[in-house]
């Protein structure tokens, strides 16, 4: 039992190191406006697949305390903050319930093999009240379905991607999960950044806010729970 142990605890950290532990930019300031447009703010928030903790930066002035979950805690996390390691596949964390009056899920997942259940335990951090926001890579980019197409897989999920990505939700996948979970769905956003197809280069923010699900390579769910 030892060995079997230790050979799942090495293959989750191989897998979580394979993500770097960072997001881009674009996907942060996606959240930080969701965050701004909805007056989303109180004393903690969870941050699940924290990675370096780069989120905190956008969050420190309307959150009290940050706290992050990961399977590994990566060099770059702040000292001062608090970190839990958690195996984000279980569905049992050993983190109490009801906590977070924000708990955000940055790039995390698609990560996961199952996000049924990843999804419940996000509703269970949370707060009465409190909300719950989920980024992953978006299924309906135009340079996602032409991979599809092409290469019978999506943008984000070829060969080179696996076995760190494991799950693609497609925005109805993610609508469901988040229903399922109890949670009520506010708001469907996107990144606005999306890289044009056989091409390093990546559209004009102006263009893609005209056609948002097409020309963004990230999508978001922002969902609250009932306070009863």
């Amino acid at each position: 039992m030892t060995v079997s142990g230790a050979t799942t605890c090495v293959g989750l950290e191989v897998r979580a190191r394979q993500s770097l532990g960072a997001s881009s930019d674009a996907i942060h300031r996606m959240v930080a406006g969701a965050i701004e447009r909805h007056d989303i703010s109180g004393s903690r928030v969870f941050d699940v697949g924290c990675g370096h903790g780069s989120l905190r930066a956008a969050l420190q002035h309307r959150f009290t305390e940050y706290r992050g979950l990961d399977a590994v805690r990566y060099s770059g996390f702040p000292k001062e903050a608090e970190f839990t390691h958690v195996d984000l596949d279980r569905e049992n964390w050993p983190v109490a319930s009801g906590g977070g009056d924000l708990v955000a899920a940055v790039e995390t997942i698609e990560h996961l093999e199952n996000p049924w259940a990843f999804v419940r335990q996000l509703a269970a951090l949370a707060a009465p009240g409190g909300w719950v926001i989920v980024t992953t890579p978006n299924q309906l980019s135009m340079l996602s379905v032409l991979t599809l197409i092409l290469k019978r897989r999506f943008s984000a999920f070829q060969d080179a991607q696996y076995p760190a990505h494991r799950t693609a939700l497609l925005e109805c996948d993610l609508r469901r999960v988040t229903e399922a979970g109890g949670l009520e769905v506010v708001e469907v956003g996107y990144s606005l950044r999306g890289r044009v197809p056989l091409t390093g280069w990546h559209y004009p923010v102006a263009v893609a806010r005209r056609w948002p699900r097409t020309l963004s390579d990230n999508v978001m769910i922002v969902a609250r729970k009932p306070r009863a």
